[in-house]
């Protein structure tokens, strides 16, 4: 009761003014409750005090609330999310009226059109044709894509906030696909009280006077109408209060018999334009997209910048350097992201790639392509023509099922035949080959229009990239916008089995008609008699043999998709390539840094594989479904079940830490922990080794092995060479839980990780036995803090801290605290800069150590007759457990070979190109090696040895 009080005399004194996001909705609900005179700006988040007994105020504030909401998709660029903020104007080209019709052929076409440019505030200037009392109606259309509905949205924010079209007291927004629902007649002013109830009855629809000049009507998706201006369809009406048809009513409102001082602003389709009479409209305007990079670029920023923890970030800084740098190039990016909607995809994927967090709500890659067709095309349908009967428009096509089976299958065909560029003849074979009616004709001409481009656009690359693609006579060849795009769509054909052989096709009908068929044997043997010669078979069996049979090939099916994933998955000429993700990043950032010489023209597909997995998981169905793309559960149990036999197989053969990456992926993406499970069962070890992971990377291998039971174990966890940092490492300590040998090796981790490590080594359900951090900037502060947990460990059996900036004062606290750990039996501190007292210190503690027995001290400043001390001190044991260490510090002794030269050499051979070139010469001449040579990226080792068979075997051994 006082906070209310409290809240309650500040709204008096008119002296709140807090954040809308600090607000909230509870607050401005707890304001409506008070009755107070306060609204929201939501151009600067302050709260501004207005009359709420005026209807326009209450619809202003309605308005707002509405056209704030935002597809959950749209949330995922942080927390702070500010909608206005990230918004950035396409362009907009005002076209004449024999132009209004022409397609956009090119992003860098539309500088030199004779057409100019418009902002959404001077849509509604006078033009040429305008007359005294009649308001405009401005035609805005666009290809899919291009941002129809977000200028829509930007426009009615902005009004409400008093931002732009000021001269309009009310705007009244609708939605053309509520519309088309409607089938009960009704006058414009209940059309209007209908959806906004506050503006029942107002003055300015009552059609008095000049009062409709301060209304602008807008109409999102004119499309979806089906307008027919003939007079014998749509009678004339000039009372607001005459119940029609809501079509008829808009027709009458275009025609300016009804409300002719109002204005109206159309959304459409390219497609549609031509619906509309010209004589109705006062002005066309296209929106055209992002024309330059430079509109690219500021949207880019407005998304993966908008925090402020992002805009500090240096990475996320870079990133946005390097997409630009792209995009300058006129790379094929640059021609897809000239659509808005191609944009929001690429900022998505980069959000994904670089901004995971584990704070983050779980997505996939395959997810955010599904989100991407969702936002593009939920709901919508190929119209039928002007004058369709409803009964027709009822079974309208889902467009997206238009796309998988046009596209998607031109994609298939493409990824089968290592292909991702088509000529003229093949779109035409693919997209409109197979059309006969009528009816046909006219959605593929509807789908060329508005949809194609959207997918398929001139190939913009040249050289060697296209090389072996150009066709005989310079046809222009055209590619899909993004090149996962082709891989998505040809999954999403193939798990949807669209990909199916002519008995597939006839089993279906069949079973189907069965299943429809009554227990009347004369209405079966019609119904079948259709599809099949009945003589073939003997009628009473019929019932039996089909859905056994249906049921049996469709199992066959399920299973071949299964092994196509499965071979697509582990292709061995892929083997080499970058894994998945990289080159996912790399087709969006470019590649930068030295070319190849020699350019490879076949394409590997390795997303094809993956995205089938993706799309198998449980909430992309369910959006899938949304566009009228069903995936059956019975379909993906029989998917599942076939894929985990052929990953059980497959992954008996040691495979390329790339390929093993991509496993990962393809589980993270299907987010099935049975499957993952029964997978992980059969992975004994998992090397990643030169794998550059990311954070998203590091959250993959953690959630993939979560899945799994605290019992199981790796053998192995080699993630060395990985140019892992401290953040990433905080995102692995889920997956070093499984590992009994860890291998951390060349990376970046600094003595912050070892606080981390430390962590990990104290718990008590971690069984690491083996630790190797060679090649880490831990510095002497971060292994003192490293060697905390010896006490309590008792399962390190190998830690290697070779070359980790160690020093005497790491190397004298290692000594003190190897006897708390009793269960140690090598230690590798080489090329740490240890005097010789401090490695006397250290055979010394593992001398008397119960259990150590071998100690490496290589590449250390200890003079020939230290090493040859350090070696009889290891020699001599302990009194009373005869312990003897093994100290490798040198490849001789004197004029021999030492008995440890083999595991000293083969240290060298795998660290002498990361280690100091003149460090290691100068230590290979200490050890009568005469040179270290580099030819043609081999190392050479050219070596002086008392003994001829000596260097044979060392040469033998170690080359």
């Amino acid at each position: 009761n006082s906070s209310l009080g409290t809240i309650s005399r500040c709204l008096k004194a008119q002296q709140l003014t807090q954040c809308y996001t600090n607000i909230g909705m509870m607050g401005i609900l707890l304001c409506c409750c008070l009755r107070s005179p306060v609204t929201t700006c939501c151009q600067t988040g302050s709260i501004s005090f207005l009359d709420f007994k005026d209807p326009v105020e209450i619809h202003k504030r309605k308005l707002f609330l509405w056209f704030s909401h935002l597809p959950k998709e749209e949330k995922q660029f942080g927390g702070l999310f500010s909608p206005e903020t990230m918004h950035v104007d396409p362009l907009i080209l005002e076209r004449k009226d024999e132009e209004r019709a022409g397609l956009l052929q090119s992003p860098y076409k539309t500088q030199t059109s004779s057409s100019h440019s418009l902002t959404v505030e001077q849509l509604f200037d006078p033009t040429d044709a305008w007359c005294e009392g009649r308001g405009l109606n401005v035609l805005l259309y666009g290809a899919v894509g291009t941002g129809k509905a977000t200028i829509v949205r930007k426009l009615v924010l902005d009004w409400c906030a008093g931002n732009t079209m000021t001269h309009f007291k009310l705007l009244l927004p609708f939605t053309c696909e509520d519309l088309s629902q409607l089938t009960k007649a009704v006058s414009l002013r209940d059309l209007v009280g209908r959806k906004y109830l506050h503006l029942k009855n107002h003055p300015l629809l009552s059609g008095d006077r000049d009062h409709a000049k301060d209304v602008l009507f807008l109409f999102n998706g004119m499309e979806k109408m089906q307008l027919d201006f003939r007079i014998g369809s749509s009678e004339l009406c000039s009372d607001p209060n005459e119940p029609l048809p809501p079509s008829v009513l808009i027709v009458n409102l275009l025609r300016k018999y009804l409300l002719p001082e109002a204005s109206i602003l159309m959304a459409t389709r390219l497609s549609a334009v031509e619906r509309i009479p010209q004589k109705y409209v006062s002005r066309y305007a296209q929106i055209c997209g992002f024309n330059d990079p430079d509109r690219q670029r500021a949207y880019f920023t407005s998304r993966l910048l908008q925090s402020e923890e992002a805009a500090q970030n240096k990475e996320a800084q870079t990133l946005i350097e390097l997409l630009y740098l792209h995009l300058q190039s006129e790379s094929q990016l640059a021609a897809a992201c000239f659509l808005p909607s191609y944009c929001w995809l690429t900022c998505a994927t980069l959000h994904f790639l670089h901004f995971t967090t584990t704070q983050a709500p779980i997505r996939t890659l395959t997810g955010i392509y599904t989100s991407f067709f969702r936002l593009n095309f939920g709901g919508e349908v190929l119209g039928t023509r002007t004058g369709t009967s409803p009964s027709s428009q009822e079974h309208q096509s889902s467009l997206m099922r238009y796309v998988v089976l046009t596209v998607g299958k031109l994609a298939f065909d493409g990824v089968m035949n290592k292909r991702t560029s088509f000529s003229d003849k093949e779109l035409e074979q693919w997209i409109g080959g197979k059309t006969k009616t009528d009816e046909e004709l006219h959605q593929l001409a509807v789908f060329q229009t508005d949809v194609l481009d959207f997918f398929l656009a001139p190939c913009v690359k040249s050289g060697n990239h296209s090389s072996k693609e150009l066709c005989e006579d310079n046809e222009k060849l055209y590619v899909f916008a993004v090149p996962a795009l082709q891989e998505y769509l040809a999954a999403l054909y193939i798990v949807l089995g669209e990909n199916k052989s002519a008995l597939q096709k006839l089993t279906s009908q069949v079973s189907v008609a069965i299943g429809q068929a009554s227990e009347d044997v004369s209405a079966l043997v019609n119904i079948l008699s259709k599809f099949i010669p009945l003589r073939l078979f003997a009628i009473f069996n019929l019932l039996k043999l089909f859905p056994k049979l249906y049921e049996k090939i469709s199992s066959y099916n399920k299973g071949k998709i299964a092994r196509t994933m499965a071979v697509e998955m582990f292709r061995t000429e892929d083997s080499h390539n970058d894994d998945v993700l990289d080159q996912v990043e790399q087709s969006l950032l470019g590649v930068h840094g030295p070319q190849p010489q020699q350019f490879d023209d076949s394409k590997s597909f390795e997303l094809y594989p993956i995205f089938m997995g993706g799309l198998l998981q449980y909430s992309n169905r369910v959006l899938l479904q949304q566009l009228d793309c069903n995936v059956q559960s019975t379909t993906v149990v029989q998917i599942t079940r076939a894929l985990r036999k052929h990953l059980v197989r497959e992954l008996s053969k040691p495979q390329p830490p790339e390929e093993l990456m991509d496993l990962l992926v393809l589980l993270y993406e299907f987010q099935n922990p049975r499957l993952t499970v029964e997978v992980l069962s059969s992975i004994k070890s998992i090397c990643l080794t030169n794998v550059r992971m990311t954070s998203l990377k590091c959250f993959i291998l953690s959630s993939v092995l979560s899945c799994a039971s605290a019992s199981y174990h790796l053998k192995e966890l080699d993630l060395s060479s990985c140019l892992l940092t401290h953040n990433m490492l905080q995102m692995l300590v889920p997956a070093f839980r499984h590992a009994h040998s860890l291998n951390l090796q060349f990376n970046n981790l600094g003595p912050d990780s070892c606080i981390l490590l430390k962590d990990l080594l104290l718990d008590p359900k971690t069984y690491i036995s083996s630790l190797q951090l060679c090649d880490n900037p831990l510095l002497d502060s971060g292994v003192r803090i490293l060697l905390e947990a010896l006490p309590q460990n008792q399962s390190l059996i190998y830690l290697s801290l070779m070359h980790t900036g160690l020093g005497n004062s790491g190397a004298l606290e290692l000594a003190e605290r190897l006897p708390q750990h009793t269960g140690l039996q090598e230690l590798n501190v080489a090329y740490n800069a240890i005097s010789e007292e401090a490695a006397v210190a250290l055979v010394d503690a593992c001398r008397e150590h119960p259990t150590i027995h071998t100690l490496h001290l290589y590449f250390n400043p200890i003079t020939d007759e230290g090493k040859q001390s350090l070696y009889g001190r290891g020699v001599t044991g302990n009194q009373g457990n005869n312990q003897q260490v093994k100290v490798l510090a040198s490849v001789t002794e004197g004029s021999d070979i030492s008995g440890g030269w083999h595991p000293i050499l083969k240290v060298i051979q795998e660290n002498a190109s990361s280690w100091d070139h003149k460090r290691v010469k100068q230590q290979l001449k200490v050890h009568t090696f005469s040179a270290l040579s580099f030819e043609g990226g081999r190392r050479t080792f050219s070596v002086s040895l008392p003994s001829p068979s000596s260097l044979l075997s060392i040469c033998v051994l170690c080359f």
